[in-house]
């Protein structure tokens, strides 16, 4: 924070979060919730409000094609949009990067218009040079270019304001799926299999699992195919989801979500000896072609497959005897998905009302949810 607030006083960059920052110092870091030591993640208090408050130190994994989807940071220069770039060129500017990243999807000029919206951090109508900067290099970040896109969505949690490339959101009671989580150091020492049965012992009563499982497969619904083009999901994992006092689902992290146009770009003609060199994140993976050393583009497992994946330990743990069968039978049935598959997107819609239809009908009956 101290390079913003240093480029802050010095005119450099303007943001809403930017005066609590630096000057009133009414934004407070709270614990840290980084797995990572890289990647700054923190509960804050913003005038007495919780929020999660992200700094970017992303140093990219290596492992991850070597060109990373969003620039390495060594720092950040704030170096765009020079001086005396008018609004209509900021617009061209921004109008170009989401060409790139998501390709000609849906209309791009009106998410340009929304982006503005949310530059202008005092709401004055204009947008300055200061704001400017902060705006383009947090459109870097996939994740907040998803909050964006998705501001209105109930599992996307809302954004309360930034200062250069740092940047607020609001919180979540719990910040893991399963009810408990520590801090990375204690992670380290803790052998996996004592923290799995950890992980059950804080686990919620079932009924509330199904209600948080819902919003994950409400999620993917969102990212899939939405208004900008289809999302993927490279890192499906349980760290990276949280829920509220109500069990309403809420990512935690997201910037390992990117538009499939954009992966799509950086996966193709990048040289591979076998499929394990064609893995972005985690877990999006395509496939080796070993005629031409070449990854081909196609991610071989969707979203939904991944989430149900996710699900199905912490779904069949506890639940209810009448309904284990068949939820068990819909979740493998989920898990088998294949992005190849003819019809994928009518079966994909299918298998995921299924299931959903099926959870809402045990929970509904029971008062816990």
């Amino acid at each position: 924070s101290t390079t913003c607030c240093d480029k802050y006083k010095t005119g450099v960059i303007d943001g809403p979060a930017c005066n609590s920052l630096c000057v009133t110092e009414t934004l407070y870091f709270g614990k840290c919730l980084s797995t990572k030591p890289n990647n700054q993640m923190y509960l804050g208090i913003w005038d007495n409000l919780p929020g999660v408050v992200k700094c970017q130190m992303e140093q990219a994994l290596h492992l991850d094609f070597g060109t990373e989807l969003e620039p390495r940071k060594e720092i950040v220069l704030f170096d765009k949009p020079t001086r005396g770039t008018t609004v209509q060129k900021f617009k061209e500017m921004v109008y170009s990067l989401f060409k790139a990243k998501l390709g000609d999807q849906g209309n791009l000029s009106e998410l340009v218009n929304l982006i503005l919206t949310v530059a202008d951090g005092d709401k004055d109508g204009q947008v300055s040079l200061g704001e400017a900067k902060s705006a383009w290099a947090l459109l870097q970040l996939n994740e907040f270019l998803l909050m964006v896109i998705l501001q209105d969505k109930e599992h996307t949690p809302k954004l309360m304001g930034f200062c250069g490339d740092l940047y607020v959101m609001e919180s979540v009671e719990y910040t893991s799926l399963y009810g408990i989580s520590l801090p990375w150091v204690i992670e380290l020492f803790i052998p996996s299999g004592f923290r799995r049965s950890m992980d059950q012992l804080f686990t919620p009563s079932w009924p509330r699992k199904a209600k948080i499982a819902i919003g994950l497969l409400e999620f993917v619904e969102d990212v899939f195919h939405g208004p900008y083009g289809n999302f993927l999901m490279c890192d499906t994992s349980a760290r990276n989801l949280g829920y509220n006092d109500k069990y309403d689902l809420k990512m935690v992290d997201m910037r390992k979500i990117v538009p499939e146009t954009n992966l799509k770009e950086l996966i193709k003609d990048r040289h591979c000896e076998s499929d394990l060199d064609c893995v972005y994140g985690t877990d999006c993976r395509t496939s080796c072609d070993q005629s031409t050393m070449k990854c081909t583009s196609e991610v071989i497992q969707p979203n939904l497959a991944k989430a149900c994946q996710l699900l199905k330990d912490y779904l069949l743990r506890g639940a209810p005897s009448e309904i284990r069968e068949e939820l068990e039978k819909q979740l493998y049935s989920c898990i088998a998905l294949k992005v190849t598959a003819n019809q994928m997107e009518m079966e994909h819609s299918l298998i995921l009302n299924n299931l959903k239809t099926l959870l809402w009908k045990k929970i509904s009956y029971t008062n816990d949810s």
